[in-house]
C-alpha cells in the first residue's frame, strides 16, 4: 500500500500540471490564428488549462526568441513558434534552450509526420520542435486562361511540357500573359522547389558538405534558365507576383501549399476560376513533390508548465483535428493521418470544386529530405545573386554557376565543398 501510494504521489504533479494552468503561446499573423482556432477543441479536452496566442509579429517571435535564449531562457513562452529553416540556428546556438520533447513522448510520433519535416528539428538525437504546418509544392493555375490557350494542365507532367504550354500561353496572348513569375534576383525559392524535387539542396542531409553544385541542383537552376530563354515566365517580387495573377498577367503560381490562402484571400473576385496540379518533374516518370516553407513548435526549458504545454503540441499537431481546424485557418497539415479527413475529401468551391487538398497532401510522402543548417540564409543569399547572374549570363553553364556557389558558401559557412 506505501509503494501504490508513493507511486500515486510521484504521478500527480505531471497529472495535474497537463491539465491545469496557462500555456503562452508565440506566433504570428495567419499562424497565431490558426493556432487559437484549436483552443475551442482542446479545452474540451483540457477545460482548466488557458492558452494564451499571442500574435507578435513573424520577425518579432524569431528576434525575441534569440534574445530569450541567449538570456538563458528569460522572457520565453510556453511553446514557441519557429520556421523549419530557422530552427537550426537556435539548436546550434542554444542546444540547451529547448526541451527535448522525446522526453515528454514525441519519440512515438515519429512515424505520424513525413520524414522531410523532422530533418531541420532534430539535433544530436533530440528532437526540439514538434512539425506543425508544411508546404508541399503544386502549381496553381487559371483554367480559363489554360483553355483558353488550348491547354490541358494533365498533360503536363514534365517542365519540357510546361515550357511548351508555355508557347502556347505566348501564342494565344500575344505575351501579355506569361505562364507564371519568377522572384529572380529578389528570392531563390524556385531554385529551392526544383532543386528538393530533385533530390539536392543547399547542404547534404547531415549538414557537414555544401552540395549545392551536385546535378539534381545543377538541372534545377538549369530548368530555370530554360524557362526564361523561352520567355514563358515573368520576373517580380513577393508583391509583383500578386498583381501579376491578380490583373491575370500570369496564368499560373507554383507555391507551397500555404500560397493557396494568398491567392483565394487577394483575389476573391476570380473565385472558381483557379485550379492545382501537380509541379512538373525534371524528367519523364521523375518526382513530381517538394517543399517549400513550414514550421514548428518549440517548448522552451524555462516553461513553468511544460507538460500542458505537450499537451496544446499534441492536440494541435498530432490530432486530425487540430490539423484539419487549422487548415482551415490558413495552416497546411503535417500530419500524414490528416490526408484521410473528411474535410480534406471536399471539393472546395473557390477551386472550382476541385479535391484540391486531396491533391496537395497526397504529396507529403514523397517530399525528399532537405536540411538547411544554421547557415540557411548565408546560402540562400549567395544564391539569390549566383541565380541572377546565370539568368544574365555571367556564367557559361548551370554547373559553373552552381560550382561558384558552393564555393562561396563554403566561404561563408566553413562547410567543405562535397568532393
Amino acid at each position: 500500500m506505501k509503494k501504490l501510494v508513493l507511486l500515486s504521489a510521484l504521478l500527480l504533479p505531471s497529472t495535474a500540471a497537463a491539465q491545469s494552468g496557462t500555456v503562452t503561446v508565440w506566433s504570428w499573423d495567419v499562424a497565431a490564428k490558426a493556432l487559437q482556432s484549436t483552443v475551442p477543441s482542446f479545452n474540451k479536452k483540457y477545460p482548466n488549462i488557458k492558452v494564451n496566442v499571442v500574435d507578435l509579429g513573424n520577425q518579432n517571435v524569431y528576434d525575441r526568441g534569440l534574445a530569450g535564449c541567449a538570456a538563458g531562457g528569460v522572457d520565453l513562452p510556453d511553446v514557441y513558434s519557429i520556421e523549419n529553416n530557422e530552427a537550426e540556428v537556435f539548436w546550434a546556438r542554444f542546444p540547451d534552450c529547448f526541451v527535448d520533447l522525446n522526453t515528454l513522448g514525441a519519440d512515438k510520433l515519429v512515424r505520424n509526420f513525413p520524414a522531410f519535416k523532422w530533418t531541420e528539428l532534430t539535433a544530436g538525437g533530440k528532437r526540439f520542435a514538434m512539425p506543425w504546418d508544411s508546404g508541399p509544392v503544386v502549381m496553381f493555375y487559371r483554367r480559363d486562361l489554360y483553355q483558353q490557350a488550348g491547354i490541358n494542365p494533365a498533360t503536363i507532367r514534365t517542365w519540357n511540357d510546361f515550357i511548351a504550354a508555355g508557347r502556347k500561353m505566348n501564342t494565344k496572348f500575344g505575351g501579355k500573359v506569361r505562364m507564371a513569375t519568377i522572384a529572380n534576383g529578389q528570392d531563390d525559392e524556385w531554385f529551392r522547389m526544383l532543386a528538393n524535387q530533385n533530390g539536392c539542396f543547399y547542404f547534404n542531409n547531415a549538414g557537414t558538405q555544401v552540395t549545392v553544385n551536385r546535378p539534381g541542383c545543377v538541372t534545377a537552376l538549369d530548368t530555370i534558365k530554360r524557362l526564361y530563354a523561352a520567355n514563358v515566365v515573368a520576373t517580380g517580387d513577393w508583391g509583383g507576383q500578386i498583381t501579376n495573377f491578380k490583373a491575370g498577367r500570369t496564368a499560373s503560381a507554383m507555391f507551397g501549399a500555404w500560397y493557396e490562402g494568398t491567392i483565394r484571400t487577394n483575389a476573391p473576385d476570380q473565385s472558381g476560376k483557379w485550379g492545382v496540379y501537380l509541379m512538373p518533374a525534371s524528367r519523364a516518370g521523375g518526382p513530381r513533390a517538394a517543399n517549400l516553407g513550414g514550421s514548428a513548435l518549440a517548448i522552451p526549458k524555462s516553461s513553468k508548465n511544460q507538460a500542458a504545454a505537450y499537451a496544446f503540441l499534441q492536440h494541435a499537431l498530432a490530432t486530425n483535428g487540430g490539423q484539419v481546424t487549422m487548415l482551415k485557418s490558413q495552416g497546411v497539415p503535417s500530419l500524414l493521418t490528416a490526408s484521410r479527413d473528411i474535410y480534406v475529401q471536399k471539393a472546395q468551391p473557390y477551386w472550382g470544386n476541385q479535391k484540391i487538398w486531396q491533391t496537395i497532401l497526397g504529396t507529403l510522402g514523397d517530399v525528399p529530405q532537405a536540411r538547411g543548417t544554421q547557415f540557411f540564409q548565408d546560402a540562400r543569399q549567395v544564391m539569390i545573386v549566383v541565380q541572377a547572374d546565370y539568368i544574365k549570363g555571367k556564367y557559361k553553364t548551370a554547373k559553373e554557376a552552381l560550382d561558384d556557389a558552393a564555393k562561396k558558401i563554403s566561404s561563408a559557412t566553413g562547410l567543405p565543398v562535397s568532393p
